[in-house]
């Protein structure tokens, strides 16, 4: 007779199988180009256009990282402002429009260069590479959000996007942002930056909505297929733990 904890394991081992064979299946079906829309997020449908206006009129396109960095609680946060600069740093390159990244982390600084600095290599560009274009503008939280504040108010900028762990003084940039007549695409995994930031920025990506960049804003099929298969998954919890409350109300189990 298998006990409960057996019954665990074979069930989360039948998960994890149905999610890898529907992550196969799906990442087949992106790669024929058949298609699979995803839920919309103007948030991430808005950065080629962003790029585009940027790369036209020659003005930066302002990446913050936030005030994170990596190898502690900010990693996730943090590595979802890389992927998305690692997605659009090469385009920015290749038309001579390099972004401007700022930082308050020195783990996300060399990595940020290290994305920059690729970006040239693959363009056969790699004496182009500035270093500089990635700043470390300040590591206190408020000092970073007024430094920022002053690069917007003094620099050309054709857009901001903000992605990363980010707290209230992200209000500072975003204010600064609305102020100049920027279009800001902010995503934090900070609950009360959300809040403040709700009324003033263009885009605002909620939870999960921050950790999908790669999927939206790339080509990455096997991303984008496992995007799909995670929202797949969702619907089932929530169906399963609809169908579990029926179930108590109605009486048809205990």
């Amino acid at each position: 007779m298998p006990t409960n904890s057996t019954t665990t394991i074979w069930v989360l081992f039948a998960l994890v199988l149905a999610f890898m064979a529907l992550t196969a299946f799906f990442r087949a079906f992106v790669r024929s180009r058949r298609g699979l829309p995803l839920r919309p997020m103007p948030g991430y449908q808005a950065v080629p256009r962003l790029q585009g206006r940027a790369i036209e009129t020659g003005q930066s396109l302002h990446i913050s990282l936030g005030t994170g960095g990596v190898g502690g609680a900010d990693t996730a946060a943090t590595l979802s402002g890389l992927a998305i600069l690692d997605t659009i740093a090469e385009e920015a390159v290749a038309s001579d429009s390099p972004p401007t990244i700022t930082v308050a982390d020195p783990t996300a600084m060399i990595l940020a260069q290290d994305v920059l600095r690729r970006a040239y290599t693959r363009q056969h560009n790699a004496a182009g590479y500035d270093p500089r274009a990635v700043r470390f503008v300040a590591a206190p939280p408020m000092a970073y959000g007024a430094g920022v504040m002053d690069m917007l108010a003094h620099e050309e900028t054709a857009a901001s996007i903000i992605i990363g762990a980010i707290g209230p003084e992200a209000a500072l940039l975003v204010e600064e942002g609305a102020r100049q007549g920027i279009t800001q695409i902010v995503g934090t995994s900070d609950a009360m930056a959300t809040s403040l930031l709700y009324p003033s920025a263009d885009h605002l990506l909620v939870g999960e909505e921050m950790f999908v960049p790669g999927a939206y804003v790339g080509t990455d099929a096997g991303r984008i297929s496992s995007l799909i298969v995670q929202d797949i998954f969702r619907w089932l919890i929530v169906a399963a733990i609809l169908l579990g409350a029926a179930g108590k109300l109605f009486g048809i189990w205990g």
